[in-house]
Formats: C-alpha cells, structure tokens, sequence
C-alpha cells in the first residue's frame, strides 16, 4: 500500500489493525451464497428478458412459440432447473436400482399409477412419470368413458389400496367440465343416466348420487374444457398447476387429453401431418418435463372396419409420429363392430358406447370389449378384455 501511494488512503495502520480481527468463518457462507445466486439470478432474468424483445420484434416467430420459449426459461429460473447438463449413470444407477429393491420387495409405489383395471396393470405396471400412453379407437367405442374412468381410479383409489390420490388435470376439448362431471358422478355412483334424466331415479340412487358428489368434490380433479387450445397453452396450464401444487409439498400425477386430433397446433402453415407430429411430440415433452403419465386420446381411421380386422398401430389416424412417440399405445376394439358396421351399412359411428358381446343380467348389457396393448416399451404387448356396463358408460375388470 505504500509503494502504491494508497498508505493513508485506506486508513493506515489502524485500518489493517482492525481487517485481522475480521476473518470470515463458514458460518457466514450461506449469507454470501445468498447475494451470488440472488446476483445470478438477476443476470439470467435480464439475459431471458433481452433474448423475448428479440424474438418479438422478429416477424418470423410464432406468438405461441414466443409465449411457450419465455414461460419455460421462467419457470426454470424460479424452479432452479435451468441446468441442462448431461448427468453421470451413477445418479440415474441409484434410481433404477431403488426400483430394484422396491419391485423385489413387492413395494406398492415401485409401479406407476394403477388404471384400476388388473389385466392392464399386470401386463403394464401401472401408468409412470415421463410416459405418453394414447388410448385410440373409433368413434362411440368409449374412449372418452375409459379415460375419464383412468382418472377416477387415479385421483379417487380404493381405500384399501395404500396409496395416496394423485392430482389428475383433464383436458376436455369435445365436451363441457359440466358434462364430464355428470358422466363422472353418474359412472362411479352407478346410476343409469338414462333412468336419471326420465325423472324414474330411486331414492336410494339419490342417496347414492349425492354420497358420491361430496366424495368427488373432495377428489384432486381438475378439468380444463377450453375448445380452442394449442399444445404450448395446454402445457403452460398444465406446469402452472403442477407449481401451485409443489407450493402446497404435493405434485400434479396424471393428465389425460381427450383428444389429440382436435388440439390446435402452433404453426396452422403446416401440412395436417406436420401438426400432428408436433403436437405430439410436445405431449412426450410435458410428461417428461412434468415427470408424469399423460393420457391421450385418439381416433383411428376406418381401414380397420372396411378390411373387418383388429386396430393395429397403423390405424392411428394422421401421422406416424404418435406411435413413435408413445411409450404405450392401447386401442380400444369392439370385437363386433366390422360386422355391425357391414351389416348396417353406418360405420358404426352411429352405435352407442359397447360391443357385440352381450350379457344380461342385474347390472344390465354388459359388453365384452377387447382393449389391445399394441405397444409398451418395457413390457409385453397383447389383448385385454374388459367388461362395459352400458347403463353407467363404465368400464369394470372383466369377468366371463
């Protein structure tokens, strides 16, 4: 300091006197850890908010896409996941060998979220974070019945079960949350629709009705029935819930999109194929993002009925990306369904939810319907049968 000429400027001896009885311990360290990843933080949101104005101000940038960009590299500064760098096996070797131990053990949570139906969960495992499982068929065969009855067994499991609800959000681009509810609360209480809405309900229908209202209002069930939504406002909706749930210490479980065709895509330029490819591609986005089953709906086209065979993966209707992306496809078959279709000349679009194979009984028609595991990456593939009781549009494990 002296032979810089700064001696007195800094105070002199007295001020080197006093810096020795200031040493830094550990115990001030998450003080100034603090001030660096606040300073941090505030060059990284600047950076984030430099880089929109460029992108708005480009004539070329789609709006959604903006708006998806920005929300994204927001939500990844507040959740502290703005690290994208590669991760050593030895982390990744943890996880798989915890499932390990947990299958061996016979463990509850070492499986995905249960479908409720046992057949389905045996050949599956359940539904697990990170995977797109597309639930196809031909219209009126009761996909949207057996998605929402996934959601149920999600959101509201046995109590015998051991496990906790998870959060499930249901994204109804074809019918109203009002409708969805209905269906739902007529389904699980097990009440004929049909007898409700001709005023011949019981009174113990109403006591079982409105048993099952107050279970369902209290069940973690969100239901978003905007018509027109593209794939980025969709997993927008989807990351914000999923944040004001981690607020509360829990997580957003499922999602179910009833139905791929009928989302919009961000560039409406593009060829009907290309849009569909990418929207679905950022539905195996948000369920790896989000670490969560998302559930879509689908619709197969009618080679199926005119060769009179079962759906294959090829049927899905548009673009071959979705069972590219998916990591389980299951296609919903009524096994007599090419036949009425022939015989009625109507492409069975016109049929109501069930099957050929008919029982009569105390519940009423019940229906064999054939569910096709055409897919799954880590597991067997194969047909399911369930049983569809027509009365409550519901569908039970199957049972001859």
């Amino acid at each position: 300091l002296k032979s810089l000429g700064t001696y007195e400027e800094v105070g002199g001896l007295e001020f080197i006197y006093r810096l020795t009885n200031r040493i830094e311990t550990t115990v001030h360290a998450p003080y100034w850890i603090e001030i660096v990843r606040e300073k941090a933080l505030r060059r990284n949101l600047i950076e984030t908010c430099t880089q929109t104005v460029e992108e708005l101000y480009d004539p070329t940038n789609d709006i959604d896409t903006c708006f998806e960009s920005v929300e994204q590299k927001i939500f990844n500064l507040r959740s502290d996941q703005a690290n994208d760098e590669p991760q050593e096996i030895s982390i990744s070797m943890d996880a798989a060998s915890k499932l390990v131990t947990q299958q061996i053990n016979r463990d509850l949570q070492a499986g995905g979220i249960p479908s409720g139906f046992k057949d389905l969960d045996a050949m599956t495992q359940g539904f697990s974070g990170g995977q797109m499982i597309v639930l196809a068929a031909r219209p009126s065969v009761g996909k949207t019945s057996l998605g929402m009855n996934f959601a149920e067994n999600a959101a509201c499991p046995h109590p015998n079960s051991g496990r906790d609800p998870s959060p499930t959000l249901v994204f109804s681009l074809e019918m109203t949350s009002e409708q969805l509810a209905y269906r739902l609360l007529c389904s699980r209480a097990r009440v004929n629709m049909t007898t409700l809405r001709d005023g011949f309900a019981s009174r113990e229908d109403a006591r079982e009705l409105g048993r099952v209202a107050k279970e369902l209002k209290e069940a973690p069930i969100w239901i978003d029935d905007a018509s027109t939504i593209n794939i980025y406002e969709m997993k927008a909706k989807a990351r914000r819930l999923d944040q004001r749930l981690r607020n509360k210490g829990r997580k957003l479980g499922m999602i179910v999109i009833d139905y791929l065709q009928l989302i919009q895509a961000a560039d409406k330029r593009a060829s009907r194929e290309q849009q569909i490819a990418e929207i679905s591609r950022a539905i195996k986005g948000i369920s790896k993002d989000l670490d969560l089953p998302v559930i879509v709906l689908s619709q197969l086209n009618r080679d199926m009925e005119k060769e009179k065979r079962d759906p294959r993966m090829a049927d899905l209707r548009e673009s071959g990306a979705i069972e590219q992306d998916a990591d389980i496809i299951l296609l919903l078959h009524r096994v007599a369904m090419a036949g009425e279709a022939a015989h009625s000349g109507k492409g069975g679009e016109e049929d109501d939810e069930g099957d050929g194979h008919q029982h009569s009984g105390h519940l009423g028609n019940v229906d064999q319907i054939k569910l096709i595991v055409a897919k799954q990456r880590n597991g067997p593939v194969g047909p399911v049968n369930l049983s569809f009781i027509r009365q409550y549009t519901r569908f039970e494990n199957y049972a001859s």
